[in-house]
């Protein structure tokens, strides 16, 4: 059995090792004929599928027919102005029927059928359309029509081979199922599969549109660097790496926040940044090592301006994006339209649990209860990280609705403004949409002593080993020195954002190249099992 399995996928690869041949042989016959693809560098798109579609009652031309019926051939050059339409794509299908064939070709924006007969391209032309394979790449002019099934068509007076495809594109009724090769080969992803094309239009869209709200709020976008001395701002192990030319190692930003302080330091009163930030951490469905972050800073405002801010953006994006401020994520519905729900984490714990953290006195007594329950903790840890693994336990997977998880304690937040009523918490929040985390932000830290002790908390949690505390940043101490404003802040995971917009259930599915193990490495660990 294993020797007649062996045979038939070497036999498959010889088919296959034919069929890639001949289209190597039909592309050096058309360059000894004159006929390079590769040396066209331009082809005039007067529309796209969609345009033809959508205006067909202005585009349409009706040929004119002799005594029997029968379609005149009108030259291209007297097809009327404004009537002519010229469109570029990937053929996805090919039908010949001796002296007509149909084709379909796929754009931008969608699929269109094309009408192409000998008489209107000539007997060389049409023979060498013949030839083509599914996956070329041709540009079509010609005059748009309904045929008799009523499907607007373009009735080809041209057609030009624009690039010769060599590789055999998946079956196409199939598609590209396989999903590893979906994200290693996003190219022919977003070729056969339209919905994964569409979700990388509509990423595009939101951020876009995020921008339009920022702007209309009088927000400026910056940049600020990626390689870094210090990568503050979060809780994350970084990437090193380091500067030849300085000598020096560097790492990869993990977060955008200490840098657009700065500048809020320096009187810019609102700030925003979207770019890529890099943490040295695990790969699930939530998590690539890359991934594309938004910070905003807000002179003059709190950590409730961030909340109206964050409530007005998600519903703005919904209703644009979407069409409707209910959306539906992975078969539930989402209601972005009424007043996002409001909860301390110590509230939530109480609810899932009964434990009520403000009631428990010591570290110790915190200890105990995590232990009753069965949450690993470590020797360092205080009753604030302990009432974080409660709720990261036992509550975050149940706000499916939108709700604002406030009141942090101050163990986990090193960069918040203490609340005045109660200085073991923090003004903080983080909105939960379908039990993920969607931004966290703050009513920031300004004071610069405080913040030089809550430093100095960190650099001793480095020292016990802690990969992902934050170091003490001297320049960043010397801005708050200098004196920041009361200013609100916050960050969004913009590609679980994405998510929830597109209803996709993966982070990789919003990432065009998402983070993979290669494939030598992927290889080994295989013969390794």
């Amino acid at each position: 059995m294993a020797q007649q399995k062996n045979g038939q996928q070497n036999g498959g690869q010889q088919d296959l090792n034919q069929l890639l041949q001949i289209r190597r042989d039909k592309l050096k016959d058309l360059q000894e004929r004159g006929k390079n693809p590769f040396e066209i560098t331009k082809f005039d798109v007067t529309h796209h599928s969609v345009d033809v579609k959508d205006n067909y009652e202005t585009l349409q031309f009706e040929a004119p027919v002799d005594e029997n019926g029968k379609s005149i051939v009108v030259p291209m050059e007297e097809i009327p102005e404004g009537k002519l339409v010229a469109i570029a794509g990937r053929m996805m299908f090919k039908r010949v029927m001796g002296k007509a064939s149909f084709a379909n070709v796929r754009d931008l924006k969608g699929d269109i059928q094309i009408y192409i007969s000998k008489n209107d391209l000539g007997e060389d032309s049409y023979k060498d359309f013949k030839k083509y394979d599914i996956g070329d790449i041709v540009g079509i002019k010609g005059f748009v029509f309904k045929t008799k099934t009523g499907e607007i068509s373009i009735h080809a007076k041209e057609v030009t081979l624009l690039s010769k495809s060599l590789q055999i594109l998946p079956e196409k009724f199939h598609g590209l199922t396989d999903t590893d090769m979906r994200y290693r080969q996003r190219y022919v992803d977003l070729i056969m599969n339209p919905e994964s094309r569409d979700t990388f239009v509509k990423r595009s869209q939101i951020i876009r549109e995020i921008r339009k709200f920022l702007d209309g709020r009088d927000f400026m976008e910056v940049e600020t660097p990626m390689l870094v001395h210090n990568a503050g701002g979060a809780a994350a192990r970084p990437f090193e790496t380091h500067y030849n030319s300085l000598s020096e190692d560097v790492k990869l930003r993990i977060s955008l926040e200490l840098y657009l302080k700065r500048l809020i330091v320096g009187g810019m009163e609102r700030v925003y940044e979207i770019g890529r930030v890099f943490r040295n951490e695990g790969v699930d469905t939530r998590h690539n090592p890359e991934f594309t972050l938004m910070e905003l800073y807000q002179a003059y405002t709190d950590y409730e301006g961030m909340m109206e801010l964050t409530e007005s953006m998600f519903r703005h994006l919904a209703q644009v994006v979407c069409g409707s401020t209910t959306i539906t994520y992975q078969g539930t519905e989402i209601d972005l339209g009424k007043p996002f729900r409001r909860l301390s984490m110590t509230e939530a714990v109480k609810e899932e649990t009964g434990i009520d953290f403000d009631q428990v006195q010591t570290d110790e007594e915190a200890k105990q209860l995590a232990a009753e329950h069965h949450l690993e903790y470590l020797e360092h840890h205080k009753k604030g990280d302990i009432l974080n693994l409660f709720f990261e336990e036992c509550c975050e997977d149940k706000m499916i609705q939108p709700t604002f998880i406030t009141d942090h304690p101050l163990e986990i937040s090193p960069l918040t403004k203490k609340k005045p009523s109660d200085p073991t918490k923090v003004e903080r929040f983080e909105l939960y949409i379908y039990g993920r985390e969607m931004c966290n932000a703050y009513s920031e830290l300004n004071d610069p002593i405080d913040q030089q002790e809550r430093f100095a908390e960190q650099d001793k949690l480095a020292d016990l080993g802690d990969d992902e505390a934050q170091h003490t940043d001297e320049d960043f101490l010397n801005a708050l020195s200098v004196g920041m404003p009361p200013t609100g802040g916050i960050g969004y995971g913009i590609d679980r954002l994405v998510m929830l917009l597109t209803d996709s259930p993966a982070i990789r599915d919003v990432l065009l190249f998402p983070t993979l193990k290669s494939t030598a490495n992927r290889k080994d660990s295989e013969n390794e099992k």
